[in-house]
């Protein structure tokens, strides 16, 4: 191979040699030089190899683009991060929020302020992912509304009718909960802009960019199947005729769409620069917007020095460990480091620290949120050199 990141590429390889997945495609750019791998085929039992252009099913990776979107648009004015929600999603006027979170769905108090753009920003509006079985758990999954790595299958519409019928967990801003934040601002982006998100995203973000192969379908020619680990072996969990080969009924920028490897990479090249985004909206995206109150929201979900910005994950420093000394929580961890990771098998970060993007697109979904994909990020680290002060990624 006669690569720098010859390790990183036996890694990937050797993992789909040994079953876990039947391939994957990696992009990294280091100090301004980018490297693309693919190894392994599109679908187990067919020759169709993966190639650096083959698109993805990128599920919650989506949501960078959300906040991108978002950011855009309190740029240009078109939102104010203050701004009541109500104002373009009606449905989520005079919310009621239940007495405790793990009360009957009937027993609630008025919430004490509105739901605002900022807080489904940060998704500290109220409504997210519950973990334990309670009644708004269960009224959550019978409505359909409970997060996973597909787009509901609803219109925006009905899907902001159905929350609107439910309470929400906590009073607003005063918790980090996963996931649905992301889906009502996919639908508040695309109201406040008056037209499909799909054409907000084209202009705004894939069109200026060059991600001609980023979006809400992709052709199922091109796109591989998408895989369940289970027991003996992978299952399938969406065939590439699936969910994803036509338009969806809500264009969701929670989990929704599908890009490649080059695409992606280049998005957050660009977001880690000044040309898609003031440089200070973008420095509150990619930073830590939580209080301590609102972190408490982040147990199982993200791990120890790790918080949320806006629509993605962010590394906020190293850990204490004794003596006096501090080290990162993995040795790919840097204060300063911010990204995410997909359900189905996706995970990109910018590393500033060490002026390093990558980005690793699977097609085996996730065994639950503490997968950290160390098999691609701790070889990548060990072929590093010194971290310096270099001033972030280069376009």
């Amino acid at each position: 191979m006669n690569s720098q990141f010859d390790a990183v590429w036996q890694a990937l390889e050797a993992k789909v040699e040994s079953g876990w997945a039947p391939g994957m495609v990696a992009g990294i750019r280091y100090r301004g030089s980018t490297e693309y791998f693919a190894t392994g085929v599109r679908t187990l039992g067919q020759p169709a190899k993966m190639r650096k252009d083959t698109p993805f099913r990128i599920a919650s990776l989506s949501k960078p683009l959300a906040g991108a979107v978002a950011v855009s648009m309190i740029a240009d004015g078109t939102l104010a991060l203050d701004d009541p929600a109500d104002i373009w999603l009606p449905e989520l006027a005079y919310p009621r929020v239940l007495s405790r979170p793990d009360a009957a769905l009937s027993s609630t108090v008025a919430a004490e302020h509105e739901i605002t753009v900022r807080q489904l920003l940060s998704l500290t509006h109220g409504l997210g992912a519950i973990f334990d079985d309670t009644p708004l758990a269960q009224a959550m999954d019978a409505a359909g509304l409970s997060p996973g790595p597909l787009p509901p299958a609803m219109t925006a519409d009905e899907y902001m009718s159905r929350v609107a019928e439910l309470p929400l967990a906590h009073q607003p801003g005063t918790r980090w909960s996963y996931h649905v934040g992301s889906e009502i601002l996919s639908v508040l982006l695309a109201r406040a802009g008056q037209a499909s998100l799909q054409q907000i995203l084209r202009e705004r973000i894939t069109g200026p960019l060059g991600m001609e192969s980023t979006g809400f379908t992709a052709d199922p020619d091109r796109l591989p199947t998408a895989y369940q680990p289970r027991a003996g072996g992978l299952g399938v969990f969406d065939e590439p005729g699936g969910v994803f080969s036509q338009p969806p009924p809500f264009e969701s920028l929670a989990a929704g769409l599908v890009s490649t490897v080059p695409d992606y990479l280049n998005f957050l090249a660009a977001l880690a620069g000044d040309t898609l985004l003031p440089a200070g909206l973008r420095a509150q995206m990619t930073s830590d917007q939580l209080t301590p109150r609102q972190k408490v929201g982040l147990a199982g979900m993200v791990g120890p020095g790790e918080s949320w910005g806006w629509q993605l994950s962010v590394e906020t420093g190293p850990l204490e460990t004794g003596g006096g000394t501090a080290a990162p929580a993995k040795p790919w961890h840097a204060a300063g480091r911010y990204g995410w990771t997909g359900g189905l098998g996706t995970t990109a970060y910018v590393d500033p620290s060490r002026d390093l993007i990558g980005v690793l697109f699977t097609q085996r979904l996730m065994d639950g949120p503490n997968e950290d994909f160390s098999y691609f990020w701790e070889p990548l680290a060990g072929s590093l050199e010194p971290a310096t002060d270099c001033g972030g990624p280069k376009d």
